[in-house]
């Protein structure tokens, strides 16, 4: 009998172990080093909804000095103050800008985060270059949900920020399993007919398959696994579908995950960037099996912008890019809208830009996609200056109706 026992414990160890053949190496790794000087190492889920390379860390970035484009609207819109024919001042009906903006990295290309404040990082990029982000999101700071690392000893640890000296980031085994399961992927279209394919994040929240969906079926509160489900279907502004893979639906209602309180759907894509669809766009969500994750050694830490600029007297200058006065590195992002959809759109992805008038711009990618993107300064006449550092060390600036379109170096 002895040798049955051993044989059955054996397989019971290879059952039980076959979660470590799934492969995480496209999966977010390193080394949290804690304020009280402790290390710990492993998969990393940071602020519940970044969990691979591909994802963003999101947070604002300080501008440069202001643009002659800003400052002419600046003096256009001030208005003198006269006593008795004699100006004594002037009163500003418009304020200038913040000092920052909103920006965003894909993990992938971080080296390093440093914890320099209650809000704030210093991120050493792989390239070497050193970018200071702060606040805006929920990403960095304080405000931030959860940061969890799945220790190769220790298991599972959550941290505050406040525990947070430094974290490196590195490679990670590809056969470690984790408690979340494996990322969710598929394909989202939305009610007007677009179809986007990536690594999907269900109400900014859920992103693994062992994350969960809960609503009310029938006055019963359930709670349903993302691994079970093949399919999530909107029925109306209150209630969704659940096709599950054994064959059966239900019907749920009465939470943020299945109504139109749901805070979007996001799509991670390495072709484009970021997509993120509102439950009104939303129509139905079909999981996939996933391709295998981009790797760490994918990312690069990006370079600067570089291509050429057209004006709309046909004057072409060419050099090194700054776009809207901050964006001057591939791995930013511009934003705006399409047809109420939100994206962020990862500049190492494009190869157009076009001017499309006061209020639009045509982004043609290096995939062949074209987006028209609205409702954003990047892509309208807020547009604070698109800048062209030439090689002979002279800088043209080209305001927003000045521009026809601008053309990058891929």
């Amino acid at each position: 009998m002895k040798p049955v026992r051993f044989l059955m414990a054996a397989l019971a160890v290879v059952c039980f172990s076959a979660p470590a053949l799934a492969d995480n190496s496209g999966r977010i790794y390193g080394k949290i080093t804690t304020v009280d000087g402790e290390v710990f190492e492993g998969l990393i889920r940071w602020d519940k909804n970044e969990g691979s390379w591909v994802d963003f860390l999101n947070g604002n970035k300080d501008l440069p000095r202001k643009s002659r484009s800003e400052r002419r609207r600046y003096e256009d819109r001030r208005k003198r103050i006269t006593i008795f024919g004699i100006t004594v001042g002037y009163s500003d009906s418009y304020a200038y800008r913040a000092s920052s903006a909103q920006s965003g990295i894909r993990f992938g290309h971080i080296g390093r985060l440093e914890a320099t404040g209650d809000d704030a990082v210093l991120l050493t990029l792989k390239s070497g270059k050193e970018v200071e982000l702060e606040n805006g999101s929920t990403d960095i700071g304080t405000s931030i949900r959860e940061i969890i690392i799945e220790d190769r000893n220790e298991g599972e640890i959550e941290f505050d920020w406040e525990d947070i000296e430094s974290v490196d980031f590195m490679q990670g085994p590809a056969g470690q399993a984790s408690i979340f399961g494996e990322r969710l992927y598929g394909k989202v279209q939305t009610r007007r007919g677009d179809e986007f394919t990536g690594w999907i994040c269900w109400d900014v929240d859920e992103l693994f398959t062992e994350d969960i969906i809960d609503g009310e079926d029938n006055r019963r509160t359930r709670k349903i696994k993302f691994d079970a489900i093949k399919a999530i279907e909107r029925r109306n502004s209150g209630s969704a579908v659940v096709h599950m893979k054994k064959g059966d639906s239900v019907v749920l209602r009465g939470t943020n995950d299945v109504d139109d309180s749901n805070r979007g759907i996001i799509i991670t894509n390495v072709d484009i960037g970021e997509i993120v669809v509102g439950w009104d766009e939303f129509d139905r969500l079909d999981l996939e099996k996933a391709p295998a994750e981009a790797r760490y050694d994918r990312f690069d830490g990006g370079d600067y912008l570089e291509g050429t600029v057209t004006d709309v007297d046909g004057k072409s200058y060419t050099g090194r890019i700054r776009w809207d006065d901050d964006e001057e590195y591939t791995w930013e992002f511009i934003d705006g809208e399409d047809r109420d959809i939100d994206y962020n759109i990862e500049l190492a992805n494009i190869a157009e830009i076009r001017n499309k008038g006061s209020r639009s711009a045509e982004i043609v990618l290096f995939s062949g996609r074209v987006i028209r993107l609205r409702g954003s300064n990047d892509v309208d006449e807020d547009n604070k200056g698109i800048f062209v550092a030439q090689p002979g060390g002279d800088e043209v600036e080209i305001a927003w109706d000045e521009l026809e379109k601008i053309v990058f170096r891929k």
